[in-house]
């Protein structure tokens, strides 16, 4: 094997570092823009559902909750059936969008027009074991 000059070990050495310091940089900043736009995402989702439930009285939000809890675990995501999400509505009545945001919109909807409160719904639920 022929030997390096020390001009040509300098220069890969040299080589070297800045492509790791170039690969470190870019692997460090593409996730963070991410994480950062996901963080938006949901913090402005959270808004948009805090939006949603401003409307409903301390007791109604207390009633929903219980409900969330006892159908889904509070699970956006949960499944059984044709039922999904936090509050197990029917996929047809999601109408295709799956977001938490328009399940908090289609259950309340669902609730008003079934029930007339989430009180009323949950009373239902402790009756029934469904809503």
């Amino acid at each position: 094997m022929k030997k390096f000059n020390f001009k040509t070990m300098l220069l890969l050495v040299w080589a070297s570092c800045v492509f790791g310091v170039v690969v470190n940089v870019t692997t460090s900043l593409g996730p963070q823009t991410t994480i950062t736009a996901q963080a938006s995402k949901k913090h402005s989702q959270a808004q948009q559902i805090a939006k949603i439930n401003a409307k409903l009285s301390k007791a109604n939000r207390a009633a929903k909750n219980w409900i969330a809890y006892r159908e889904s675990g509070y699970s956006y995501t949960a499944r059984n059936g044709r039922c999904y999400g936090r509050y197990q509505l029917l996929r047809s009545y999601l109408h295709g969008n799956l977001s938490p945001v328009n399940q908090e919109k289609r259950a309340n909807t669902y609730v008003a027009s079934r029930y007339g409160s989430w009180v009323k719904a949950k009373r239902f639920w402790q009756h029934h074991h469904w809503y």
